[in-house]
């Protein structure tokens, strides 16, 4: 019968077999920024994982790229670090070229320039660059992959995003730009208050996403300077 000589050519005796590889992981995690008229809180869990594994409990996700930009990625590791390093040479340049660090609003179009450049073979990695501005307001600028940003008063991006958004835009949504008399996007809540809701949200993600928990890593900057604190979160 013709239909039982037909076989598959993949289980052919010398048939070559393709590996199903893909240059990319994910590596889950959550990352987050609120800000407020005179400070900024960026925050990130320090899970790294790789599928149903945890490759580190003690993984660093935020980076200060200079006295007031915080930058904080999600997504495939190598990919940020990488790209981190990229950046951290240019803020270098700048600083040389210019006589003083880079401020957050010039490093967010950076970035985006960065991102867009590698549009091809994109940087696989979600970023949030917080900081305060020019008038020592807070600014969170918000990312995807090939560098489309946007200013906004708070962001969250990586494997918690989904459960953290929604408590975030419950809590902190603001009035349209487009409307006038124009109101200050700024987050209302205190400094205090903004600390306590972003601990709440990690605490609640991680309940529920396996990709966030171990340990909440939160960098707050003021006028003051910049100071870092620590929450437990689940080991499980």
């Amino acid at each position: 019968d013709a239909r039982c000589a037909m076989t598959n050519d993949a289980d052919a005796p010398g048939a070559r077999q393709h590996a199903n590889w893909s240059p990319y992981d994910n590596n889950g995690g959550t990352v987050l920024a609120v800000a407020g008229e005179s400070y900024v809180i960026c925050a990130a869990d320090t899970r790294m994982s790789s599928g149903y594994n945890i490759l580190t409990r003690n993984y660093e996700k935020i980076d200060e790229m200079s006295p007031k930009t915080l930058m904080a990625s999600a997504g495939f590791m190598a990919d940020a670090v990488t790209l981190k390093k990229t950046l951290q040479a240019r803020c270098k340049q700048y600083e040389f070229q210019n006589k003083k660090p880079i401020g957050c609003v010039s490093f967010a179009q950076m970035l985006s320039n960065t991102l867009y450049y590698r549009r091809f073979f994109p940087y696989y990695a979600f970023n949030i660059v917080a900081g305060l501005d020019a008038e020592g307001k807070g600014a969170v600028f918000t990312y995807d992959a090939v560098g489309s940003y946007e200013r906004t008063n708070y962001s969250c991006q990586g494997s918690g995003q989904a459960l953290i958004m929604p408590v975030l835009d419950n809590q902190l949504k603001t009035v349209s730009p487009l409307v006038l008399p124009a109101v200050s996007s700024a987050t209302p809540l205190s400094e205090e208050a903004a600390i306590d809701l972003v601990k709440d949200c990690f605490a609640t993600a991680a309940e529920r996403d396996i990709y966030t928990g171990d340990k909440v890593e939160l960098w707050i900057m003021n006028a003051e300077g910049t100071r870092k604190e620590y929450m437990e979160l689940r080991r499980d």
